[in-house]
């Protein structure tokens, strides 16, 4: 049985054949794993892993009761009813789990099944930190972006600042000036018009920027309790969360500064909040086996709303069990009492290698690995390079702004102090 912490729990019932009866219990979804625990003798009645399901499917069973059924590699066909709050919302999330796991068979869950190199773990962390570092680079992008806003916002106000410093000069002409007010006004309708053009412009730009995907991921969705999880899909983006349906069908759209929790229940589950003074909260809840890549994006855009739980701690400092996990382990501490005991002598005859000393001759990096490890390292380099440019050119936009914002603050008290002589 696996040791891993349940991703999610139904309570409901599951068929014993041998015996032709039916055993109320828990049945229980992990990382990799699909358990179900009797509830009178607390044991495992069955259990089986995600990538060895063949179909899962909602079935009759003597035409009456509603049950799922899982099918498992050797035909074997496992039967599960009464489950609560109802067998829909269990089928859409272990329909999803077992999908995802099928179109990630490189992700974390397969490394948990068996036990793998030093070479590959190491490139497994790599291609972590480098994820991690595309989407950083993703969000400094589009902060760069909305600082050019900014930047263009600001050369909007000094220019409407200087027309009103035109028309305070033209009010505060003496009454016998000999000029007309006709070509004035002319030049004052032009300047409106090119003023309003900009903002025009100046909109559009802050609606694309503020309107751009970070990151997608299917997701099985919910309003507020458990009887309505239903198959969907979580958009991230620069200034929004917005929930789809599988139609792609927009069902609600969270922006940014509306959001008022983010609460994360586990790496593959979290709730996402907006309350409200008079009327019930909004409150979604997202499960989905992708979620580990969204809340990279999330910590960095909402850090100050995003709150772990416990049930998260606990799931992470758990690892990842496995069937060969115990042999592991015996077998690299036994290895490692080997080595400390025995020394390995520099020049050994042919015929006299046992295998547990070939074993430990053997590199733990191979020379592919090795040369994988080197690209990503570079592509890393390159990755944090571009990010310190782009932090480097932001940091002179911020300066440029606060200057900006000095001199147009300055500019508009004279402006007031004018006007108010005027009246």
């Amino acid at each position: 049985m696996s040791r891993d912490v349940p991703i999610h729990s139904w309570p409901g019932s599951y068929y014993i054949n041998n015996e032709k009866r039916w055993e109320s219990g828990t049945l229980s979804l992990s990382r990799t794993m699909v358990c179900f625990l009797s509830g009178l003798s607390k044991n495992c009645l069955v259990s089986f892993r995600l990538s060895c399901i063949i179909e899962i499917k909602m079935e009759s069973s003597s035409f009456i009761f509603s049950t799922l059924t899982v099918l498992e590699e050797g035909n074997v066909k496992h039967w599960f009813g009464s489950l609560k709050p109802n067998r829909v919302v269990v089928y859409n999330v272990l329909e999803h789990f077992w999908r995802e796991r099928l179109l990630s068979p490189t992700s974390e869950t397969q490394g948990a099944e068996c036990q793998i190199s030093k070479g590959r773990e190491l490139i497994n962390l790599v291609t972590g930190a480098q994820r991690r570092l595309e989407d950083t680079g993703r969000v400094l992008s589009h902060q760069g972006e909305q600082f050019d806003c900014m930047m263009q916002g600001l050369e909007k106000i000094d220019s409407d600042l200087g027309v009103a410093d035109k028309l305070l000069s033209e009010l505060e002409s003496p009454p016998w000036w000999p000029f007309g007010k006709f070509p004035w006004k002319a030049q004052q309708e032009a300047k409106a018009e090119d003023a309003a053009r900009a903002a025009a412009v100046l909109s559009a730009g802050k609606g694309s920027s503020r309107n751009k995907l970070i990151i997608s991921i299917p997701a099985v969705v919910s309003r507020g309790g458990d009887s309505d999880l239903k198959p969907g899909c979580l958009l991230v983006l620069v200034s929004s969360l917005e929930v789809r349906d599988t139609n792609c069908q927009l069902l609600h759209k969270f922006e940014r500064n509306e959001i008022d929790e983010i609460r994360v229940c586990t790496p593959y589950e979290i709730t996402v909040r907006q309350r409200f003074i008079g009327k019930p909260d909004i409150c979604y809840r997202f499960l989905s086996a992708k979620m580990p890549e969204a809340l990279s994006v999330l910590e960095m855009q909402y850090k100050k709303k995003v709150e772990f739980t416990s049930e998260y701690t606990t799931f992470k400092a758990t690892p990842c069990s496995s069937v060969c996990g115990k042999e592991g382990t015996h077998w690299r501490q036994g290895l490692r009492q080997t080595g400390r005991e025995t020394e390995l002598p520099l020049e050994v005859p042919a015929g006299e290698l046992s295998k547990l000393q070939v074993q430990v001759l053997q590199p733990s990096v191979s020379q592919a690995e090795a040369q994988e490890l080197k690209q990503m390292l570079l592509q890393l380099k390159n990755l944090a390079l571009e990010a310190e440019t782009e932090l480097e050119r932001q940091d002179e936009v911020l300066d440029v702004l606060t200057d900006s914002t000095d001199r147009s603050t300055m500019q508009i008290g004279k402006h007031t102090s004018r006007m108010k002589r005027l009246l």
